[in-house]
């Protein structure tokens, strides 16, 4: 480990975007850690199928920030650029006036993918020692999970339903189990990811492409009587012609809640006949912000807190698929574009 206050340069190993369908790794010259940052030698940091495969398709606008909340990605979408958000690590040096105590300290950063980084220390989170480097690297995605929660605001038993069993709908459905809801259940085209959603206590699985299978889907959700819909859906799907799905699921004043980001993709929506007469109340869900009604007892610092203990209790390490060497992510890439349905959870290792 080097000292407190490193004055030598380390080379790190940095993930780039060049070009739509094009990565590489560049090897530069850390300086040393200026007044208030320090340095983190990464161990893992994970890869979003997202958001992140955005970037990679150049499907962002490029007059729109990466993420106008995070200090390592404020700079516009436009190619060569550094992407990613989940880095765990741990501090090596420090630069004037960042407490020595830091040193040795494991934690989590909203950084790119880099074996190495400089950040603020006001930037990084100590990750607890209940929890593990495999585990942490989930955290931005667990807070997420969180919030699509905290805006949904599910009552005690509505009938729920989760489209899209990508990680953060994963993680949404260990926490909405917790929940006293009347009844849980997941839409996936991929039978794998649908067992998944099974195991972490969905009631029943739906495979949209079946045509039989979505009609049961609705059959679940009518309650007997008149009243039929789901009372909250949640959209994490990433596909925007889902929307109609969830639109086609819903009952009466029912609440979708958009937790993707479709980046410059868009879809037509069928917002007539039921749709319109149903008074649907529609709102996205972002994590960069806390929803106006929490805002007065809630923080970020707060949220953070409980997305580390649902992470203890969740243990959501099983979701990870794949362990990449930094220097094999554009393979890595290339098979999230064509054969998103062999990964779930991939992390690059920084060896």
């Amino acid at each position: 480990m080097k000292n407190s206050r490193s004055t030598q340069g380390d080379i790190a190993a940095q993930l780039w975007f060049t070009a739509p369908l094009q990565v590489e790794v560049r090897e530069v010259v850390l300086p040393p850690p200026g007044p208030g940052q320090l340095r983190v030698r990464t161990r893992l940091s994970a890869v979003s199928a997202g958001t992140e495969m955005l970037v990679y398709r150049g499907q962002i606008p490029e007059d729109m920030a990466l993420d106008a909340s995070l200090a390592a990605l404020q700079g516009a979408a436009a190619f060569p650029l550094q992407y990613g958000y989940a880095c765990v690590g741990e501090v090596q040096a420090v630069g004037e006036g960042v407490d020595a105590a830091w040193l040795g300290r494991r934690v989590f950063s909203f950084a790119p993918h880099a074996s190495q980084f400089l950040a603020r220390a006001s930037d990084v989170i100590a990750i607890p020692d209940a929890v593990s480097f495999d585990a942490a690297v989930f955290l931005a995605n667990m807070e997420t999970a969180v919030n699509l929660l905290q805006d949904g605001n599910p009552a005690l038993g509505e009938r729920v339903v989760v489209i899209g069993q990508g990680v953060v709908g994963l993680l949404l459905d260990s926490l909405l189990a917790r929940c006293p809801l009347h009844s849980l259940l997941a839409v996936e085209a991929l039978p794998g990811r649908r067992a998944r959603a099974l195991q972490l206590g969905v009631h029943a699985a739906c495979d949209p492409l079946d045509a039989a299978a979505v009609q049961s889907l609705r059959a679940q959700l009518q309650d007997g009587d008149a009243v039929a819909g789901a009372d909250l859906i949640f959209e994490v799907s990433g596909a925007p012609e889902a929307l109609n799905l969830a639109l086609d699921l819903s009952g009466y004043c029912s609440r979708v809640v958009i937790g993707s980001w479709y980046g410059s993709k868009s879809a037509s929506l069928a917002l007539g006949g039921a749709a319109h007469r149903n008074r649907l109340r529609i709102s996205t869900s972002q994590v960069s912000t806390l929803a106006p009604e929490l805002s007065g007892r809630w923080t970020k610092a707060r949220r953070f807190a409980l997305c580390w203990e649902m992470l203890a209790r969740t243990q959501p390490e099983s979701l990870i698929t794949h362990r990449v060497p930094l220097h094999d992510a554009a393979a890595l890439y290339q098979r999230l574009h064509e054969s998103p349905a062999d990964v779930l959870q991939a992390v690059l290792v920084h060896d």
